[in-house]
């Protein structure tokens, strides 16, 4: 059979793609990661620490894997939701996730029962950022140190609202009221940034927040600053003390960090896709700039090197949780 000029890029094309075995062994699709548009889901209203770090992630990623990444904001309690959402999503590398301290390690400790397992039902592709985090008051708020703040609290017990937000605001809350013997009416917030709003506008007189989202509030004086939650102090407020410095020993949770899930069995080349991808977005100059203005640390790392920090993470905090009198509901 002849085969005319214009019909032969066609012939090539479909002698080539059923006369490789490796081609005819997998779906076009498989071949054309991603096929379509991707859905990141952050567990935090738009401003909040999980969505900045979607939004630092999305627009490179996306470039980089030819498709638009679909920054969709789940808000809830702890970050509850939107986990077991990503948790549950077909694994076709479709649908990621951002997942904190608080969604995977600290959410073990809270709840007897989490819809979803942090390491069984996740394939953790890289962390991204780790912020410190600060206990922050009202500006008219009567105690100006820390000092002040645990005897004010020790002769007013139950008389201090103290936002809760997320699951590590929830545990650092409650370590610091055991830590210094003091009783605190908790409000929970479904997120960092309206608990933010709440401290700001007087709402509640105390919450811990990322020190990123701090730092403009200090600086305007719209905030006061009583400790960082860290082992050092942060360039962003370098003349706050942290809680060791004010002889608040042992005083640290796991740190605020942010990193990107996909659901268990997604496969191993498309996990690799993406790590090299994030590797990439996070290796730009200008990003690097972005996140050391706002104070942050950039730690992406391997799927291994994640994997083993959850696993020794989870026991140790349902450990710490249990010391500070938290049990699990």
């Amino acid at each position: 059979m002849m085969i005319s000029p214009s019909a032969l890029p066609r012939a090539v094309c479909v002698f080539g793609l059923f006369g490789s075995g490796v081609l005819a062994a997998f779906p076009l699709a498989a071949q054309d990661y991603p096929s379509r548009s991707v859905r990141l889901i952050a567990p935090s209203p738009a401003g909040g620490p999980s969505d900045f770090a979607a939004r630092l992630l999305a627009p490179k990623l996306g470039e980089y894997l030819k498709q638009n990444i679909v920054v969709d904001n789940r808000q809830s309690v702890n970050g509850v939701i939107a986990t077991e959402l990503v948790a549950k999503a077909p694994p076709d590398g479709l649908t990621l996730g951002i997942g904190n301290n608080g969604t995977h390690v600290i959410n073990t400790g809270l709840y007897k029962q989490l819809p979803y397992d942090p390491i069984r039902d996740f394939v953790a592709v890289s962390q991204l950022i780790s912020n410190g985090s600060a206990l922050v008051g009202h500006i008219r708020f009567a105690p100006k140190t820390m000092k002040e703040l645990v005897a004010y609290a020790k002769a007013n017990p139950g008389k201090i609202n103290v936002g809760v937000a997320g699951a590590n605001g929830a545990v650092g809350t409650e370590v610091f009221k055991a830590a210094m013997g003091i009783v605190l009416n908790n409000v929970p917030y479904k997120g960092s940034a309206p608990a933010e709003v709440a401290v700001i506008s007087g709402e509640v007189e105390l919450v811990q927040l990322s020190v990123p989202v701090v730092a403009p509030h200090y600086k305007s004086g719209r905030l006061k600053v009583y400790g960082i939650i860290s082992s050092k102090r942060s360039p962003l407020m370098p003349d706050v003390q942290t809680f060791s410095e004010q002889g608040i020993a042992g005083y640290e949770t796991s740190g605020n960090w942010h990193g990107v899930f996909v659901p268990a069995k997604t496969p191993d080349r498309i996990v690799r896709i993406l790590h090299r991808e994030i590797v990439r977005v996070f290796d730009a100059p200008e990003i690097k700039e972005i996140v050391s203005h706002r104070g942050s640390e950039l730690i992406v790392n391997t799927p291994a090197q994640f994997a083993a920090q959850l696993s020794r993470d989870v026991p140790r905090f349902r450990k710490i949780m249990l010391d500070a009198g938290i049990v699990p509901q």
